[in-house]
């Protein structure tokens, strides 16, 4: 389980109806690519030895001798194989049948789960043939050569990395209490579904709805196989559906209505997954009293170790089939923030510093969408730009047009003055362009924002970002402070979409055009002087660090808690094609050591909405001591 990974496969066998040493073939060969791909766990369809529409030939002794002597073929020449096989088989218990799945590795048995849930209705009818877990006494039975316990208790199998994982059989998963609820529970990591669910139309949305559903309810892996072409067709058809998901999204699945055999294969992060877990009150809550059995896998041999997933480089940004829809979603969180403080404070004004930047363009649009739900006056809304000696004609005209297209109150202030005598009143040369330099102007505009907005009777509203709150790339007491800050939870990289998604979508040309250049136009606080030639001087990520690469530690980082070795390995998996190595390390330690330096700023940031999973809010998801010592962190990043 290298890096929290576990890889899992999910098989789809060519099948005969009733034609076992044919079916037996088909599992192992799938059992052996699955070991050659280096999977832990494979999973094949419900009473995949001798085919699931066997019908009234389960209550034939041949097919039954049949399955037992099939599966101790299965065992003996697969044993020389590290992965653990789970495969569907009737098993004969005394005076009842079972439908049960058979967890085996090394040539070994290691446990036999019985289905609980029966369908018998509609197309089903398991009853006729088959008994319940509940309806057994747990005993010792001899079966395939071995001997095998048959109980109704929770089994979990523990693999020799320490990964844990459950099973259960198709209508388990369908009943109005899944098995797997009380499966992940008591421990499962992973649950596996051998299935045997036909196709109708409009059902596998539902299916693929349900698995992803289960899957984020108990916060588990969910590895779903189910019987595909070869199943008798005398009443319904069988696609051969194989899934793996984890907490709800889906990372891999197979064809549908492929009339060969199937093996998918995908990496699920178990250590992800039991992050998530410790954070959840509720998981720990609904867990009490619960207890399993606990089988334990043999050691298997070391082997190299590979992703089998794609790593999203954003994860923050929606993807694009449901951009617009997430776009709008946050704009409407940030707007409705706004107005309940506008509301509550029974203020009719807000004042903006706007810098023709990302940022304070978001802000402004948030006020304007606020306003108008509102159905108060745009000019209630103060939009202040204040040049000063970084300031660049692009940003400076974007500023005032935009300000102009949207109707907003415009109130234009130099800061050059007033800095410059501060300067001289603190002894300060302006030739000198150090931190004094740059943040002497931060604050003045922040202090002219404040006296602004008591001429009003306004508040300020913030323009400052998560990706700025984690890095502490802020002014204390600087750009850093507000009244409200609608930005404070939405990282740089999805500003950039929600701005253009307002472009395109929601105001008018002169306003459209203006956004698109501010979009075009580099990250920079302008707090140096421009080139000789009048473009920007001093860019931020040129300072920093790239802001797609910072929001992807973040998130890996506080979301789930991960070691910047592991952040380094998904970086690198994300990013390979755009920064090699030694990058992605340079930037990580920047952003480890930033991350702790500037925790002071973020105990104090001022109230505002958050939007996503992932907040640095005081009062919220994040706290952290600021005296906190990063020395475990950043060493672990000198040695990547």
């Amino acid at each position: 389980m290298e890096y929290g990974f576990i890889k899992v496969a999910s098989a789809i066998p060519s099948v005969r109806v009733a034609d076992v040493e044919f079916n037996v073939s088909s599992i192992i060969s799938l059992t052996d690519k699955a070991d050659k791909a280096h999977a832990e766990i494979v999973v094949f369809p419900e009473l995949s030895l001798t085919g699931y529409t066997c019908q009234d030939l389960f209550g034939q002794s041949v097919l039954l001798h049949e399955a037992e002597n099939g599966l101790r073929r299965l065992l003996e020449e697969t044993a020389s194989n590290d992965v653990i096989g789970i495969v569907g088989a009737p098993i004969p218990y005394d005076d009842v049948l079972l439908n049960c799945g058979v967890v085996f590795q090394h040539g070994r048995i290691l446990g036999v789960v019985v289905k609980t849930y029966l369908p018998n209705y509609n197309e089903f009818y398991e009853k006729r043939w088959f008994a319940s877990s509940v309806d057994i006494s747990p005993s010792v039975i001899r079966f395939a050569g071995q001997e095998v316990c048959i109980t109704n208790d929770i089994q979990l199998f523990r693999t020799n990395d320490g990964a844990q994982f459950g099973v259960e059989l198709c209508e388990d998963l369908w009943a109005p209490t899944p098995c797997s609820n009380d499966i992940a529970l008591a421990g499962a990591d992973i649950v596996f579904n051998l299935s045997a669910s036909d196709d109708l139309s409009g059902k596998h949305a539902y299916l693929e709805s349900l698995v992803s559903q289960q899957s984020a309810r108990t916060i588990s892996g969910y590895v779903y196989s189910s019987c595909g072409f070869g199943e008798s067709t005398q009443d319904v058809v069988y696609g051969g559906n194989a899934m793996i998901y984890e907490n709800g999204k889906r990372l891999v699945g197979s064809e549908r209505f492929c009339f060969g055999e199937q093996l998918i294969v995908g990496s699920v992060d178990v250590e992800r997954l039991r992050s998530e877990r410790r954070k959840n009150t509720s998981f720990a809550l609904a867990k009490r009293g619960i207890t399993a059995n606990v089988i334990y896998a043999e050691e298997t041999r070391p082997h190299e170790f590979s992703l089998e997933r794609t790593i999203d480089s954003h994860p923050f940004v929606p993807k694009s089939d449901d951009m617009r829809e997430h776009c709008e979603e946050i704009l409407n969180i940030q707007t409705a923030g706004l107005a309940k403080r506008l509301v509550h404070t029974h203020c009719g004004h807000v004042v903006v510093g706007i810098s023709g930047g990302l940022d304070s363009t978001l802000a402004l649009l948030v006020c304007v969408k606020t306003f108008d739900k509102l159905q108060l006056d745009r000019k209630g809304i103060v939009g202040v730009t204040m040049p000063g000696f970084g300031t660049t004609d692009r940003t400076y005209n974007n500023a005032v047009s935009l300000m102009k297209s949207l109707g907003v109150t415009i109130r234009e202030i130099s800061i050059c003055k007033s800095v410059t005598q501060h300067f001289e009143d603190i002894g300060h040369d302006i030739n000198v362009h150090d931190v004094t330099y740059e943040n002497g102007q931060a604050r003045e505009r922040t202090q002219i924002l404040m006296d602004i907005s008591n001429q009003v009777g306004g508040l300020v509203i913030g323009t400052g970002d998560l990706s700025e709150l984690a890095l502490g790339w802020a002014t204390y007491n600087g750009d850093h402070m507000s009244m409200y800050n609608v930005n404070g939870s939405i990282p740089k990289t999805l500003i950039r979409h929600l701005v253009n998604y307002v472009a395109v979508t929601d105001v008018d040309e002169q306003s459209k055009a203006t956004l698109m250049d501010i979009l075009d136009t580099p990250i920079s606080p302008e707090l140096i002087p421009a080139k000789a030639d009048g473009t920007i001087k001093q860019k931020t990520e040129d300072l920093v660090g790239p802001y797609e690469l910072h929001d992807f530690f973040l998130y890996y980082f506080l979301r789930f808690g991960f070691t910047p070795s592991k952040i380094f390995m998904l970086a690198q998996h994300a990013f390979g094609a755009s920064y090699d190595k030694q990058t992605i390390k340079k930037w990580l330690s920047t952003f480890v050591h930033r991350f702790f330096a500037q925790q002071f700023k973020r105990s104090c940031m001022p109230d505002g909405p958050k939007v996503g999973s992932v907040s640095l809010s005081p009062r919220g998801d994040w706290r952290m001591p600021s005296d906190a010592v990063a020395a475990a962190w950043e060493k672990e990043c000198k040695s990547l």
